[in-house]
C-alpha cells in the first residue's frame, strides 16, 4: 500500500525538514541540527521499508500502525507549518502563516489520536425495526443479528477487547439468527486462527451465517503462485466451518416455521475495483427460491445492490458492510458519500431495503463519529 504513495510521502518529509532546517534550526549548533535531521531521515528509511515490503500489508500489523503515528504525529504536522509558513511567506507575513499552520496541524493531531485510541474502541448496539408486506406470519418478529468487517488482524494486544466484548454483545441479544458480511481478516485466514474459539462461541437459535468481503479472498498477498492462493482460500472456508459458520457462498439456506420458509442467501464479494473481486452470481444464490419466498440477502459490497440485487431478483432485505461508514463522520457528513451512493444505515427503494453495517473494525484503527456497531433487526410483518 506505502509503494504507491512513497514518492508523496518522500516530498513530504522532506519539504517539511527543510523548512523548518531553514527557519528554526540555522542558528543551532551542528550537533543540534545534525539530532533534528535524525527524525526525517528515520522516516524516510521506514518509509522505503514500507514500500519494499512484498505484500500490500506488513504481516504484523502493529507495524502498520507505529508508522501511521509517524506520518500523522510528525511528518504532516510539519509539513502543515511548512506549507502555510511558505504561503504566508508569498504574502510577506511568514508568522501568521504557521500559527495557521500549528493550529491545523495541532487540531489534525487532536483528531487522529482521539480517533486512534477512544473512536475506535468504541461499539454500539442499534436495534431497528423493519416492517415489509409479503414477510410469512410465522416470522413476525424474527430477529437477525448482524455484524461486519471485523477485520481481526488489527484487534490484537489490548484492541483484543473489542472483539471479546461485541462477541458478548451479540450473545446477549440470543437472537433468532446471526449473520456476518465479510471480511473477516486483513490478508490471511492465520489472523482469524487465534480466535477461533471466541469466534465459535456465538449463538443464536437458527445458526450463525456468513459471506466473504474483498480481504477474506486473499487478494493483498502478492503471491502469483494459483495453488498456494487456492490453499489459503480452503484454509478459509475450514475456518468459518471450525467457527461452526454457515459459509455462503452463492448458496442459501431455507429456514422453516411450520408451512412458512425464511431464505437466508449468500452472494460472494461483486465489487468494482483490482482488488475487490466480482464474483457474485444472483442467479446460482437464489437457485430454487420461489419469488414468494421472503429474502434476506447478505451481500458484503453495497455497490452491488443497484447493480445485481434490485434488477435481477426479488430479495427483499439486502445486508451488506464493506464501507464502514468511512470511519469518519462529521455532522452526518461522511468522506465515503464520494464514493458509494449507499454508505451506511438503512436504504428503501419501494418495498425493498438494504442495510449497511458500518462494521466494527478496519485495516486502519481509526474511527472519528462512525463508530463500530452491531445490529439487532426484528422483522415485522405489515399489519
Amino acid at each position: 500500500m506505502i509503494a504507491k504513495i512513497a514518492i508523496p510521502i518522500f516530498i513530504v518529509i522532506v519539504l517539511g525538514a527543510l523548512y523548518c532546517d531553514r527557519y528554526y534550526c540555522r542558528k543551532w549548533q551542528w550537533w543540534k541540527r545534525l539530532l533534528f535531521w535524525l527524525l526525517p531521515l528515520t522516516s524516510v528509511a521506514f518509509t522505503i521499508w514500507m514500500a519494499r515490503q512484498p505484500d500490500y500489508f506488513p504481516d504484523d500489523f502493529r507495524v502498520q500502525n507505529a508508522y501511521l503515528h509517524v506520518l500523522c504525529f510528525y511528518v504532516i504536522p510539519v509539513f502543515l507549518v511548512a506549507f502555510c509558513g511558505t504561503m504566508g511567506l508569498l504574502l510577506k507575513k511568514r508568522r501568521k502563516g504557521e500559527h495557521i499552520g500549528w493550529g491545523i496541524a495541532l487540531l489534525m493531531v487532536l483528531v487522529y489520536a482521539y480517533g486512534t485510541f477512544v473512536g475506535f474502541n468504541k461499539l454500539e448496539v442499534k436495534h431497528l425495526v423493519l416492517t415489509f408486506d409479503d414477510l410469512p406470519e410465522q416470522f413476525d418478529g424474527y430477529r437477525i443479528v448482524q455484524f461486519s468487517d471485523a477485520h481481526v488482524g488489527t484487534l490484537v494486544g489490548v484492541r483484543a477487547d473489542i472483539l471479546r466484548r461485541a462477541v458478548d454483545s451479540i450473545n446477549a441479544l440470543h437472537a433468532d439468527a446471526v449473520v456476518f458480511t465479510g471480511d473477516l481478516q486483513n490478508k490471511q485466514p492465520s489472523e482469524v486462527e487465534p480466535h477461533l474459539q471466541l469466534l465459535g462461541s456465538i449463538r443464536a437459535r437458527d445458526g450463525v451465517f456468513s459471506v466473504l468481503g474483498n480481504h477474506d479472498y486473499c487478494v493483498y498477498i502478492r503471491d502469483d503462485d494459483p495453488f498456494l492462493h487456492s490453499a489459503q482460500m480452503g484454509r478459509t472456508a475450514d475456518v468459518h466451518q471450525k467457527m461452526g459458520w454457515k459459509l455462503l457462498t452463492n448458496s442459501r439456506q431455507r429456514l422453516r416455521r411450520d408451512s412458512a420458509s425464511l431464505v437466508i442467501a449468500g452472494m460472494e464479494n461483486d465489487g468494482q475495483g483490482d482488488r475487490f473481486p466480482k464474483l457474485g452470481d444472483i442467479n446460482s444464490t437464489l437457485y430454487g427460491v420461489s419469488r414468494d419466498e421472503f429474502v434476506v440477502l447478505l451481500e458484503h459490497d453495497p455497490t452491488a445492490w443497484r447493480r445485481l440485487i434490485l434488477p435481477h431478483c426479488h430479495a427483499q432485505l439486502t445486508l451488506s458492510g464493506h464501507t464502514h461508514g468511512g470511519q469518519f463522520e462529521l455532522f452526518g457528513w461522511s468522506p465515503a458519500s464520494f464514493i458509494y451512493k449507499e454508505y451506511e444505515g438503512l436504504y428503501r427503494v419501494g418495498n425493498r431495503q438494504l442495510y449497511v453495517s458500518r462494521g466494527i473494525g478496519g485495516v486502519v484503527p481509526f474511527r472519528f463519529g462512525a463508530a463500530g456497531e452491531i445490529v439487532e433487526i426484528t422483522l415485522k410483518r405489515a399489519k
